[in-house]
């Protein structure tokens, strides 16, 4: 059996876990920045990396102890190298660079997205490959086939916002604070899905691709209007969101091969009425549906420790001079789409 420590700082949650190679999470410390966010509505780079630097060391520190391991007893040291706030990526990449050289231990760069995309694994150990992927983030909303560790072809990506960052925006918009997401599930659940006439943005067409700025933007106008009831807005918002997951995957799969599983990973996968929808769809088709525990949807390092498992067990790693990278796509082979502001 092996034991990976893995590190997360891509965002605003700041993480260490110790993973074992047979899937048991030995350890795992995750300290949110919310209330040093929460006044800006958003997350602020200059602080979430300032908030890393601090956390960080005593968080790994409180691992290996609960653990009683030393850096020597461990097989691994996964870090996310990106795609995020490059601010907060380096203080993660440079700590777990500091701890393999004083350690002798091998260094693995993992990229955040792939460990949402292997996630699912961790927690179900009967989930093989090949499998469909939603990976819907705060920055991200793609639709992806994982055929292997590191093994990724790109059917959809999202032409300018992510849906995680949609919901953010309505939530906003409706004066809910920050996070957004969960506080527009809850309020939904007092409104009328079909109350207010928001769009579907590329719902109809041919292409696969997501679009949510208009739907944004549509969520202001009814809000300007005067004419309806915040939780009818974030209830309609929830619904078209919805109706343009289920839209776009099915575009996408109806173009791919036999797909055995869908599986649903990102903050965005802890919303229940996406979650119910999914597996409607899912069945449907007679695929499996599986999505990850809600602990390991949101940004968290033992999804990191796991896709370093994974990639350990495939004979990779890493050189201590691997540079963060902002921006990291897992297919790097995939056509670019339309919008400047399409998310890889």
């Amino acid at each position: 059996m092996g034991m990976i420590l893995g590190i997360e700082s891509s965002c605003d949650e700041t993480a260490a876990a110790l993973v074992a190679t047979d899937r048991r999470i030995i350890a795992q410390r995750i300290a949110s920045q919310i209330e040093e966010h929460a006044p800006y509505g958003g997350v602020v780079p200059e602080i979430a990396a300032r908030a890393h630097a601090e956390k960080l060391a005593p968080m790994i520190a409180d691992v290996m102890a609960e653990a009683e391991l030393e850096l020597s007893d461990l097989d691994a040291i996964a870090a996310t190298a990106g795609p995020g706030l490059i601010g907060g990526v380096m203080v993660g990449l440079v700590s777990a660079k500091a701890l393999a050289m004083a350690s002798g231990v091998p260094l693995i760069a993992i990229n955040h997205l792939e460990g949402h995309a292997l996630s699912p694994r961790l927690a179900d150990e009967s989930l093989d490959f090949p499998y469909a992927l939603l990976l819907v983030s705060g920055g991200h909303c793609q639709i992806l086939m994982v055929e292997g560790v590191g093994k990724y072809r790109r059917l959809a990506t999202t032409i300018d916002d992510a849906l995680g960052e949609a919901f953010d925006k309505t939530a906003k918009i409706l004066g809910l604070g920050y996070p957004g997401g969960p506080a527009v599930e809850q309020l939904a659940k007092q409104g009328n899905p079909k109350a207010v006439p928001l769009p579907r943005p590329l719902v109809g067409s041919g292409e696969p691709h997501f679009s949510f700025a208009g739907l944004k933007s549509a969520v202001l106008r009814a809000k300007d209007s005067g004419q309806h009831k915040d939780a009818d807005i974030a209830a309609s918002f929830q619904q078209a969101a919805v109706d343009c997951l289920l839209d776009r995957l099915r575009v996408s799969l109806d173009e791919a091969d036999s797909v055995p599983a869908l599986v649903v990973a990102g903050g965005v996968a802890a919303n229940q009425t996406i979650r119910k929808a999914l597996e409607g769809f899912a069945d449907d088709r007679a695929m499996r549906f599986v999505a990850p525990p809600l602990a390991l949807c949101t940004d968290n390092a033992a999804m990191i420790a796991w896709a370093g498992a994974e990639r350990l067990a495939s004979g990779q790693s890493d050189p201590l001079d691997f540079v963060a990278r902002p921006r990291w796509p897992l297919d790097p082979d995939a056509e670019p789409v339309r919008g400047a502001g399409a998310k890889a």
